[in-house]
This record gives C-alpha cells, sequence and structure tokens, in this order.
C-alpha cells in the first residue's frame, strides 16, 4: 500500500466566519505524541461509518493514534466580548477516514479538561469529556525549543503523565509516509472530529487552524491509564511512540454547537 501525497495547499484555506457560540483559543505547549497500533486494536471501538486511515510501518499495515495535550491561554467568544478562561486540556484521538463523505478526519477517545466550564460540553453537548486537573510544568531555551516538558494529569477516567525533551539534533519521524509535508498534513490538520456521545449517539464538530509547525522532540516518559485499561497500549509499549512533536503555541477556532448525527 502507498500512502498518497498530502500537500498543505490543498487543506488550508481561509477562516470561516465565526457565528454565535463559536469559540477561539491559543493553545499553549502543544505536543502531539503519536503511537502506531495493530488495526485490530481498535476493531470494537471505531464504527463502521469509519475507516482507519493506515500506513505501512516497519512491514506491518498500522493505524495512527494522537495523545494531545495542551493549555487554553484564552478560551473565549470568537464573536463577542466575552471573559477568557485558562484550562489544561488531553485529548485521545484516532485517524480516520469518514466513509460517507471521504474526508480525513479524528475519532475521539475522548477528553479530560481542567475547568468548571466542562458542565457546558459534557452534560449540555454530551460530549465524552471527562473532569481532571491539569498541570504543565515547561521549561525552553533561548531557540524557542523545551528543555523540560512535564504534564501530569490527574482524572478518574485515567490519570496521565508526560515528560518530553527537544533539542537541534532530533529527527523527523514519519516512515510510511511518501515525505515529510504528508506526514505533518495528516497529523496535524484533520479539520472535523467525531466520537460516541455520553448518550451513546454518534456526534461531531468541527474546527479551524491556520498551518501549524510543530517540532519534533523526544520522549523521556509517559503513562497514560486510559490506553493500558482500553487495552490500546500497555505502559510498555507507550514508552516507545512512532513521533513526538510539540509546538509552543498556535490558534483554534472551534464551530459550536456539536452537531448529532
Amino acid at each position: 500500500m502507498t500512502f498518497p501525497i498530502l500537500k498543505f495547499k490543498d487543506y488550508l484555506h481561509p477562516r470561516p466566519e465565526p457565528k454565535k457560540i463559536d469559540v477561539s483559543s491559543h493553545l499553549q505547549h502543544f505536543a502531539l505524541i503519536t503511537y502506531a497500533l495493530n488495526p485490530e486494536r481498535f476493531k470494537d471501538i471505531i464504527p463502521p461509518r469509519f475507516k482507519l486511515d493506515t500506513i505501512e510501518y516497519q512491514g506491518q499495515t498500522m493505524a495512527l493514534m494522537s495523545v494531545v495535550p495542551f493549555h487554553h491561554v484564552d478560551f473565549t467568544s470568537a464573536v463577542y466580548p466575552f471573559a477568557k478562561f485558562n484550562m489544561g486540556q488531553i485529548y485521545y484521538r484516532v485517524y480516520v477516514i469518514d466513509q460517507h463523505t471521504q474526508e480525513r478526519c479524528v475519532w475521539f477517545l475522548g477528553a479530560v479538561l481542567d475547568s468548571w466550564t466542562l458542565i457546558v460540553p459534557r452534560y449540555l453537548w454530551q460530549l465524552p469529556w471527562h473532569p481532571g486537573n491539569v498541570h504543565f510544568e515547561c521549561k525552553q531555551n533561548t531557540a524557542g525549543l523545551y528543555d523540560v516538558y512535564n504534564m501530569n494529569m490527574s482524572s478518574s477516567w485515567g490519570c496521565a503523565e508526560v515528560s518530553l525533551t527537544q533539542n537541534e539534533e532530533d529527527e523527523w519521524q514519519f516512515e510510511g509516509f511518501p515525505n515529510q509535508e504528508s506526514y505533518q498534513v495528516f497529523l496535524t490538520h484533520p479539520m472535523a472530529g467525531f466520537y460516541h456521545r455520553r448518550d451513546g449517539q454518534l456526534g461531531t464538530y468541527r474546527v479551524w487552524h491556520d498551518k501549524l509547525c510543530p517540532k519534533p522532540a523526544h520522549l523521556i516518559h509517559v503513562r497514560f491509564e486510559l490506553l493500558e485499561r482500553l487495552q490500546l497500549l500497555s505502559f510498555t509499549e507507550q514508552q516507545n511512540p512512532y513521533s513526538v512533536m510539540i509546538e509552543p503555541i498556535n490558534a483554534f477556532t472551534v464551530y459550536l454547537p456539536p452537531k448529532v448525527i
């Protein structure tokens, strides 16, 4: 199987005008810790509407999943003057193709949000978002790279620990993709997310962002209780990611409310 060439020019577009309750935020300490897994591990997780977006990696067909921790520094209305909120968040997402539209997108296993504002997505919109406490300890050098990147998250849904670092010698890893650009487009530019709502229905929402520019990083240690509990990755397997990247900050727009399909 040959993976197609993906180009940023085919995925970048002007921001759709925000309306009503759409929100914007700058995402700080944005990391992508990506794993390559046997597709069979997702057989009871991904619904039939979607197929895993796979690559050939180390002689096997593999699906990709990313854990994405970050810190909202000014979560607010994208339309009206409104209070701004700071909060930590961590997503667990699997890369899939929507077979109804052929769009590359992500399937959310869920997320943890460190804010009282969780009551809106969790209870009003029934998103699989869970409460938790998220703490970052980060230090960047004069080049903007992370000498220290530590994230600790406590949650009844599953605690997490992340320890990363960066230096100029960190190499890009994109085995299974035709080139680095295809790899970056694949991981950073799905604009639609799907998930099972807490009431069991299929839900979706869309985001917009400009080109993301994360750089390679090195994993020191991680521990994701959720992935162990779901039998997706053992704690030992979690120490060997497919790739790791960090971007210090970027800007997202989220189009709300989410839809029920």
